[in-house]
């Protein structure tokens, strides 16, 4: 008899977040693949940092990452 499958990993979520050893999960900052020369190097070593998902996104992007939790 065959076992029921388990959740598959959204790889398109694989991707984009990454859940840290406490069990947040961080994401890629926006604005940061073109156009930069009219951005100040402030800013682009701003958006450059990982930044923690809301609270409310958190269980969903959980759901579909199901080892990484």
């Amino acid at each position: 008899m065959r076992r029921p499958k388990g959740n598959k990993t959204k790889k398109a979520v694989l991707k984009r977040f990454k859940i840290t050893g406490t069990g947040k999960v961080l994401r890629s900052r926006a604005g940061r693949r073109h156009l930069a020369q009219t951005k100040n190097a402030k800013r682009l070593r701003r958006l450059g940092k990982a930044a923690v998902v809301d609270p409310t996104d958190v269980y969903r992007i959980k759901q579909n990452l199901p080892f990484h939790h």
